[in-house]
């Protein structure tokens, strides 16, 4: 009975507060546990490989074998910085229930015991500044050594790629803010200079793009919550570049649905539609004007997987976040539906394919956009409607009818152009039989 009467005060004092607090922790949230339904079509591209950033993974036995470099690192962190721990741990604990509320959910043992949780960031975050500082670094090595087994030769070729796809999972990321601190802490810059730190490391085609006017470009970024929010708006920048907009039309307008699911490369491209690369890798930078498809160079590793899928997560999870990561797969599924696919796109430069066959990209491609929910993008719903019409025109359908018939094989070809000679030859024969009835007479 006591614990009945326990339940029911404690729904009486939450109809009280009319779910204001509610709201307020909903807007604070930023990192998410995955649910089952998104992780159990591939459980693997969403758990760290290497080490555990937060507190989703911390104390895996998996990932137990890079606490101690943690510590390690957090030591020449401080011998480096010449400040002492406690006045560190001071700046993060002013911040300490904004950095826990960034987590949903959050586990007991993080929220009841706060020095545990502070020690947690700051190991996590010295680890990823001084990855960062290394990575940027000029010197090689710098004070770690060329035999350091996390920053040296060995670490550098057999550790730290797993590091840098496992900075880029949902799960497994913390707060910008740490990094801030740390940052300000050990005075290395200010928030764009981190940023851009970041940047050179996971997409330094983004910097390339920029270079002309990098400062506005980063700044552009806006506040961003951790370094997969930071990854994804480098993805989705805009082009500066003028690109040709298709006009909305009143079908549009209507909600009219133009499907080209299938629609892909080689259909296209035997519809008369020609591919080009666009100006900058930004998956923003798309665009179909006069028969030619623009799409943007995408590089297809052995972290595309991965790194697309908890973008992705990260859209479907944060409330605001937009959908231009998945709208993108989701466009890009039906063009990429086979090995013929890929290799047309390969050799317009618009997929660059390091993973391996041309059959395992069509494969990936098909399967991240498994179960995905619709998601509505005013910018490709114009491309997809234009690609559309030109598709529908009678002569293309005729001309992809052509192709598809006769010219799929080689075989069925070279028997076309036979018949077409024979024809030929028996017209010619007729001919020349009626000519030469008349010259007798």
């Amino acid at each position: 009975m006591e614990l009945e009467m326990e339940w029911m005060d404690k729904i009486n004092e939450e109809v009280k507060n009319n779910g204001h607090d509610e709201k307020e922790q909903w807007r604070k949230h930023s990192i998410y546990k995955i649910p089952s339904q998104i992780t159990d079509l591939n459980e693997k591209a969403y758990k760290p490989r290497a080490i555990s950033f937060g507190p989703y993974h911390n104390g895996e036995e998996k990932l137990k074998a890079m606490e101690e470099h943690k510590h390690r690192v957090l030591v020449h962190f401080l011998k480096r910085c010449k400040k002492p721990i406690e006045l560190l741990f001071q700046c993060l604990d002013q911040v300490a229930q904004e950095l826990r509320d960034s987590y949903k959910p959050l586990d007991l043992i993080w929220t009841n015991d706060t020095p545990k949780f502070i020690q947690m960031m700051i190991l996590d975050g010295c680890f990823i500044l001084e990855f960062l500082r290394v990575h940027n670094s000029e010197i090689p090595f710098d004070d770690y050594g060329e035999n350091d087994l996390v920053f040296g030769k060995h670490g550098n070729f057999h550790v730290l790629p797993f590091v840098e796809c496992d900075m880029l999972l949902l799960e497994n990321q913390i707060p910008m803010i740490v990094l801030h601190i740390l940052s300000e802490f050990a005075g290395e810059g200010d928030h764009h200079e981190l940023n851009m730190k970041i940047i050179n490391l996971l997409n330094p085609i983004f910097l390339d793009h920029a270079s002309t006017l990098l400062n506005e470009k980063i700044i552009e970024l806006g506040k961003c919550m951790h370094i997969l929010d930071l990854y994804r708006k480098t993805l989705i920048q805009e082009p500066s570049h003028t690109t040709p907009t298709p006009k909305i039309t009143r079908a549009e307008k209507r909600g009219e649905d133009y499907s080209i699911n299938d629609a892909s490369a080689r259909k296209l491209q035997e519809s008369g539609i020609h591919f080009e690369k666009s100006k900058t890798s930004s998956l923003r930078d798309f665009w179909f004007s006069g028969g030619v498809l623009s799409l943007p160079r995408l590089i297809i590793d052995n972290k595309a997987e991965y790194t697309f899928l908890n973008l992705m997560a990260f859209e479907h999870l944060h409330n605001g976040a937009g959908n231009e990561i998945t709208s993108f797969i989701l466009f890009m599924d039906p063009i990429v539906d086979s090995a013929a696919d890929v290799s047309i796109l390969n050799g317009k430069g618009i997929l660059i394919n390091t993973l391996g066959t041309d059959e395992t990209v069509a494969e990936l491609f098909n399967s991240m956009s498994k179960e995905m929910p619709i998601a509505c993008d005013e910018k490709i719903n114009k491309v997809t409607e234009d690609i559309y019409r030109f598709c529908k025109k009678p002569w293309k359908r005729w001309r992809a009818s052509l192709i598809e018939t006769y010219f799929r094989n080689p075989w069925t070809m070279v028997s076309l152009v036979v018949g077409i000679i024979f024809f030929v030859l028996t017209i010619v024969q007729t001919i020349y039989t009626i000519l030469s009835f008349y010259h007798d007479c």
